[in-house]
Parts: C-alpha cells; structure tokens; sequence
C-alpha cells in the first residue's frame, strides 16, 4: 500500500459504520466512505459535532449538513496550496490519498535530468498538475469539466504556478489525444485518473471495463522516445490493483521495458494507527 503520510493540513481521525471522520485544515467533517464498514467504538468526540456532515439520503443523493463551514478556505501540502470546497456527492475538490502519487511523480521529474513533458488526463482539480509544474515539468492538463479545469487554474495560481508551463485544455480526453497524435505531439509521462463511468462534452460514454485498454494503448501512442513514467490511477470498485499491472506490462513494457507496479493508496487513521483504502494505482517508471 502507498500511504500518504506527509500531510499537515489533512488528517483522517477515525473512520467506520460507513464514514469518516476527517480534518480539513481547522474544519472537521464526516463524510461517508463505503470501505469503513466496521463498527469500532467512536470515542473521538468530535463525531458528535463536527463543522460539516454529508448525510445521505435514503432515496439516493444526500446533502451537507452545515454548522460553521465557509463556501471554500486553502489547505497546503508540502509547497503546494489547494482551495477546498464541499460540493455535491460528498466531495472537496481533493483526494487527500493521491498525495502519495503526486509525490511519485514530483520525485521522478526532480531526479530526471532533463525537461519532462506530463500529460495528465482527467485531470480534475489539478493535484497532480501543480506537483508536476511544481517539480519542474510542464504540464498539459486535460479535463471535460470547464469548472474543473478553471478550479486546477486557481490551485496553480495559490501554488505561486500562475505562470508555470501549463496548457489548460477542456476537451474529451479521448478525443483530445487523438488530435495530439495527429499533430504529432508527444510527452514524457502519463497520468490518468478515468472515471468508472461518465459521459463527454458531446455526451461521449466512459464505462471503464470497456474503455480503459483501448484508451491506454490510444494513449501510449503519445510518449516520447525516451518516456519517464505512465500512471493509472482508480477508484472503480472491485478492480483489483494487478489489473493495471497487467494493463501497463501488455501495452507500455512491452514496448519500452521498464518495470511496473500496483498497489492500494492509503490513508492513516490516527485513532487506530490502520490504513483506511482509497483507490489503486498502477505505475509504470523507465529503466535508470
């Protein structure tokens, strides 16, 4: 399991019965999380009042419910700022576990020793954008939410990145790519973060089962000669982490050798000293 244990501003407190107890800078909030399905004692007092709950509903959906929360405030990591917002669905506009993959990347573009091209795709909120511009690379970030990729924008502006060498692209992924290959453009590393289903600008259907191989060996048609490093990231439950593994070694080993890895992302739970699961990634980095 990739753990992501650096942070100051974010910590998991305590987490089961179908939620999580989470501090987000100064703001406490619970939100539900389908893996915490034990029933361990809640002895942390701030369960029973938090600043902000996202309660479901028993006809589907659900809603905040607030005490004191702001519409948005920042958190930082490492040298990094991120505006926050609880939104609809349950989110903030962060995954706090995927701080170990940006970390990964960062490290990789740090140690290259030479300019590193990223494509990141389904880039929402742009974590790994800004870890990457950060690093020293640049970045085309690709997202089909204009909301999302305006929400990346701000973050790299909070991240002293507003001039960094970032493209900003809202489009569909796939169609994005195919343009790019048409043009002849390539990049040195790959990130994507694809949904388990969703639909395009143009009403284009994702449904990941079906899609991803394709649109992996789409995307491999992309890199450099001298590629630095190809990431999958997901959440789609019941897809086991070896999955992208093998995924990885058919389509960008194959061509390039290197080695590939997989693993759950993780997130410590500071009542218990567990991990809590969130997600799965497959890494595949360049020989060195």
């Amino acid at each position: 399991m990739w753990v992501s244990d650096q942070w100051l501003d974010y910590e998991l407190l305590d987490c089961g019965r179908g939620e999580k107890l989470e501090r987000w800078g100064d703001r406490i909030l619970v939100r539900p999380d389908p893996q915490a399905i034990w029933d361990t004692p809640r002895t942390d007092p701030r369960w029973r009042r938090p600043d902000a709950r996202y309660a479901r509903s028993s006809t589907g959906g659900g809603q905040w419910e607030k005490r004191d929360v702001p519409q948005q405030w920042k958190i930082a990591y490492r040298e990094l700022t991120f505006q926050v917002k609880p939104m609809n669905f349950k989110h903030t506009g962060l995954f706090p576990e995927q701080a170990a993959n940006w970390d990964f990347c960062a490290g990789l573009i740090r140690r290259a020793g030479r300019p590193i091209s990223v494509l990141n795709l389904f880039a929402y909120t742009g974590g790994a954008t800004v870890a990457c511009a950060a690093a020293g690379a640049s970045v085309c970030h690709v997202d089909a939410a204009k909301g999302m990729v305006s929400w990346a924008r701000e973050n790299a502006k909070l991240s002293g990145l507003a001039d960094a060498p970032i493209r900003w692209i809202v489009d569909d992924c796939a169609k994005f790519v195919e343009r790019e290959l048409r043009r002849g453009r390539r990049y040195d590393a790959v990130i994507m973060d694809p949904p388990s289903y969703g639909r395009g600008p143009s009403g284009e259907v994702w449904k990941l089962e079906e899609n991803l191989w394709p649109f992996v060996e789409l995307v491999s048609g992309v890199l450099s000669d001298e590629p630095l490093f190809f990431l999958i990231n997901s959440y789609t439950t019941g897809l086991a982490p070896s999955v992208l593994t093998y995924i990885l070694e058919s389509v960008v080993s194959r061509r390039y050798g290197g080695r590939t890895e997989s693993g759950e992302l993780g997130l410590p739970v500071t009542d218990t000293g567990l991990f809590l699961p969130a997600g799965a990634a497959g890494r595949w980095v360049a020989e060195t």
